[in-house]
């Protein structure tokens, strides 16, 4: 980055005067945060000390601006800005400050210090309370996996954190909206009972989830003298990025806080508000255009193109009145193109074909195209890796809610530990064993893999034997002796590393990657997803071990087992940022979610668009015991939550994806249409409806390719 690169309207915000509160909106990609990152630049060199400034952000991954620039040789020295999210300042102060709310709070140890919990580990705790409750019939009429009921009920708690409510109201507000057959509210009462029991149980034991730690943060620390004045003081300087997909509380939070700033400047995109789902409030963040003094907008996009500007236009309008009546660029054509395909199989192959081409004859960088779906399938992502990599294309997947025993690199890892300590009477099945072997040894293939299971591993004690046991040459030559090597020198270093029990399991992960699955010879040795998943599996560990380790807590041994559990009830995984920065490395393909892709804020020039005809584009996610429009703000308790205004909130939804996509295309969309989708069915969602609306009217003009 350089001056010279900036317009004249992102020069005028790099040169705002040190004391001023700017208020800056736009659409996505016109270049707001590289004007607020040469922002930050020129309040240091105007003489601003780092460490006193303030860049807020709703999620990390959004910083990642802020840091490039930060971790840059010619960055001035001195001190850094602090990077934060309202929930990590809140983190923060907790523990600076736990003396003074943990009593007052009341909290059962408030001589000691806070527990802090990731989701993995509220899931933890969650279902040690929800458990014996599911035996004696508590949510009987809901079919949905356990996991996914834990993670809903610890939604309701974070949406009472954000939004600003107490728990106590999470089922009346629900039930109030509720209109299909009163029978059925009865699960909003139990899964409320729940949030309540965990909620006590985090205050007997200094257990902090999210929920817990924001509310106590707004609304005990943020109140105190001696809190407001430590942050009043040490923060004169607020960069606030992304504003609507940030949450209400936070919003509260920096309107109180404003007037104690030197200078603000705060950025919020139109049309945003993806993360509605986790209480983003884009309504909540137009507030800041009144508590600050001066407002500017930045219209031009620096991404997309004109047709794409055409483009984004014809669908807004399509998806908003179901037809147009102004006559369509004939320049749209350039924008985006559709291809039609009676199966699956014959979509994937098309798309590794074309992707293939440009990178390969027309010089694109495979970052620099990302295949969107509406979900990702086990059975999809498969294909569509299996399809990259006979093509010699590298690919990177990315499913947030994917738990980590969805993950089969993380299920071979955990195969071996299992194998590492019998002693923990964890003894692997020959499917997992066959699995694993397949999966980790280079040039081992299923038929090989079935010979090691059935010929090396003792079902009854669950021990590997030394392929130089064999008698029989012949199925050493079946195995084949390079196979075997490279099997025995994964028996041996078990063997030999796996001596302690007492060992952190996330240690002997790391070393058991480290110096050998890394290694020539073996499947991860180039393999970035399956290091990203063995990555986040070590992450995982070591903060589970962090939040058991307390006087209490089991041995190591036990404790390593109960983990191993925990992943394989399938508990769903926290994010971490090597999650994201796994994603955008140089040289790899993303295949991703649209909503998914969009929460990255990742400008591409070429997307695919799979299966553009699927309801997934337009319904959203089946919760049951939650609801992300009705526990908000914005919504009228008491009022009833029809069909009419489900279909609304798709709607908008829709156009919100669609929207956001585009203004991250600098080139060209390639849209795919099926003629079933994955389970074989005929879809024809709202998205399609509204490309054939755009279709049908250039169908008279004149060098029309599309039709």
């Amino acid at each position: 980055m350089t001056e010279s690169k900036l317009t004249s309207i992102q020069q005028q915000i790099a040169d705002l005067p040190v004391q001023s509160r700017v208020f800056l909106h736009g659409p996505a990609g016109c270049g707001k945060t590289f004007a607020a990152v040469h922002h930050m630049q020129a309040l240091i060199k105007a003489g601003v000390p780092s460490d006193s400034i303030l860049i807020l952000v709703p999620q990390r991954t959004l910083a990642e601006p802020f840091k490039k620039i930060i971790r840059t040789p010619n960055f001035t020295s001195g001190g850094e800005p602090a990077i934060l999210t309202i929930g990590g300042l809140a983190q923060r102060m907790l523990t600076l400050f736990w003396p003074l709310v943990a009593k007052e709070k009341g909290f059962g140890a408030p001589d000691k210090p806070p527990r802090f919990l990731t989701l993995e580990t509220a899931q933890y705790y969650l279902s040690n309370l929800v458990e014996p409750l599911l035996q004696i019939g508590y949510f009987e009429s809901v079919t949905v996996d356990p996991n996914r009921l834990y993670s809903q009920i610890l939604d309701n708690l974070n949406k009472s954190a954000v939004v600003g409510f107490s728990p106590e109201e999470i089922s009346t507000r629900l039930i109030q909206a509720w209109a299909g057959k009163p029978s059925q509210a009865i699960i909003y009462d139990q899964a409320q009972e729940c949030a309540l029991r965990f909620r006590q149980l985090c205050l007997q034991q200094n257990l902090l989830d999210f929920s817990l730690q924001l509310s106590v943060f707004a609304n005990h620390l943020w109140p105190s003298l001696l809190c407001r004045q430590y942050l009043t003081s040490t923060y004169r300087h607020l960069i606030y990025d992304n504003t609507e997909e940030d949450y209400p509380v936070a919003h509260d939070l920096i309107e109180s806080w404003m007037p104690d700033f030197e200078s603000a400047l705060i950025i919020k995109d139109e049309q945003g508000g993806f993360r509605s789902f986790m209480g983003a409030d884009p309504i909540s963040a137009s507030r800041f255009s009144k508590a600050c003094e001066k407002t500017i907008k930045f219209t031009e996009s620096m991404i997309k193109t004109p047709e794409l500007e055409h483009l984004e236009t014809a669908l807004t309008t399509s998806l908003t009145y179901h037809k147009i009546e102004s006559e369509i660029p004939i320049e749209i054509q350039n924008a985006f193109s559709i291809h039609t395909f009676r199966f699956y199989p014959q979509g994937l192959d098309w798309i590794t074909d074309q992707v293939k081409d440009l990178v390969d004859n027309q010089g694109v960088r495979p970052e620099e195209i990302v295949v969107l779906t509406p979900f990702l399938s086990d059975s999809l992502r498969h294909s569509i890796n299996a399809r990259f990599t006979n093509a010699g294309l590298s690919l990177s997947t990315f499913r947030p809610s994917r738990g980590l025993r969805d993950e089969p690199a993380i299920n071979a890892v955990l195969t071996l530990v299992k194998l590492a300590f019998p002693t923990w009477n964890l003894k692997p099945v020959k499917d997992e064993i066959r699995i694993a072997m397949l999966l980790l040894i280079e040039d081992c293939d299923y038929i090989r893999a079935d010979l090691i299971t059935q010929v090396l591993f003792g079902q009854a004690n669950g021990i590997l034997r030394s392929f130089d046991s064999v008698k029989n040459k012949e199925m050493q030559q079946r195995i084949s002796f390079l196979v075997g090597e490279r099997f025995e020198r994964l028996r041996l270093w078990l063997e030999e590393n796996a001596i302690d029990d007492s060992l952190e399991l996330d240690i002997f992960i790391s070393r058991l990657f480290g110096e050998l699955l890394s290694q020539p010879g073996y499947k991860f040795h180039q393999n970035f997803d399956s290091a990203a998943a063995v990555n986040r599996l070590v992450e995982s560990a070591r903060k589970f071990r962090q939040v058991m380790n307390i006087e209490t807590s089991p041995k190591t041994p036990d404790l390593n087992k109960e983990y191993i559990r925990l992943v394989e009830t399938g508990i769903l995984s926290a994010q971490y940022m090597s999650d994201w920065e796994s994603k955008t490395r140089s040289g790899s393909v993303l295949v991703s979610p649209a909503f998914s892709y969009l929460m990255n804020n990742r400008p591409v020039r070429f997307q695919f668009w799979l299966d553009i005809g699927s309801q997934g584009w337009w319904t959203r996610l089946d919760q049951p015991l939650t609801h992300p429009y009705v526990l908000n703000r914005n919504w009228q308790n008491g009022k009833l939550w029809s069909d009419m205004h489900e279909n609304a909130a798709n709607q908008q939804s829709l156009i919100r994806i669609m929207d956001g996509l585009i203004r991250r295309c600098s080139e060209h969309i390639f849209m795919c249409t099926l003629g079933v989708n994955e389970q074989g069915n005929e879809e024809r969602g709202a998205l399609i409806m509204a490309v054939q609306t755009i279709l049908r009217k250039l169908q008279n003009k004149p060098g029309v390719k599309h039709v």
